[in-house]
């Protein structure tokens, strides 16, 4: 394994943040993450302003699957939803220029937050929530049960934006989300990876991959492309 890619796993292991770049041929950008279990509100707080982007939080199907968690694209297009709401007729997603389909379940806020967007509340949801899928993967739960336990502790929908890997991972789709769950299995953390694409100061654009390198250099970061995560799993 190449040795950047080492110092990025060693890294997360340790709770660190690692700058993330999909591909050229792909979004263009790169995503500053953190393990899902490791965020405080300073965590939130570094995404905030050293970012730009959306925060989100990238889970592994597994954990999608365990919960139950729809896939907001197929929420939206079910014949009795549009016909209960017909604007979704007119707002179907089949235009996106790198990808077939988006990966956004729900949004969630813990049920302990307030307004639900502070750094402390963004970062009780994060945490609570990685604790909680770490519980119910080591305890085999899913179904009823561990939609039970969601509920006592989360709502919907809240300020945290969450984004399932697609079935089959990186071997059928290499979008942020499956490559930030990948870099966590790397790792051998939980399957949820809370990050943000880093923009230009001016927020006009993503920021470019040779700025996000140097950013990632002066800030001590390590910086790894979609393809080192790729070849890493072996894929």
């Amino acid at each position: 394994m190449e040795p950047h890619v080492q110092r990025a796993i060693a890294a997360f292991q340790s709770g660190q943040p690692v700058c993330l770049f999909d591909s050229e041929k792909r979004e263009g950008e790169t995503d500053l993450l953190f393990p899902g279990a490791s965020a405080v509100p300073a965590t939130m707080r570094q995404l905030r302003q050293d970012c730009g982007g959306l925060l989100f939080l990238a889970i592994g199907d597994e954990v999608g699957e365990c919960f139950g968690l729809p896939f907001l694209q197929d929420l939206h297009t079910t014949e009795d939803a549009v016909e209960r709401n017909p604007v979704l007729s007119h707002l179907i997603t089949n235009d996106l220029r790198y990808d077939a389909r988006s990966a956004f379940t729900l949004s969630l806020n813990h049920r302990d937050t307030y307004t639900g967007i502070t750094d402390h509340d963004r970062a009780l949801t994060t945490r609570r929530f990685a604790e909680l899928a770490t519980a119910c993967l080591e305890a085999g739960e899913s179904g009823e049960l561990a939609m039970k336990r969601l509920g006592e502790e989360f709502r919907t929908p809240g300020h945290i934006p969450v984004c399932r890997e697609a079935k089959g991972g990186l071997g059928v789709r290499q979008g942020h989300t499956e490559l930030a769950v990948g870099l966590a299995r790397l790792a051998g953390t939980a399957p949820v990876v809370i990050g943000a694409e880093m923009l230009q100061p001016d927020g006009d654009l993503a920021l470019s991959v040779a700025d996000a390198r140097a950013w990632a250099a002066a800030n001590n970061i390590p910086f790894l492309e979609g393809a080192d995560v790729i070849a890493a799993l072996g894929l």
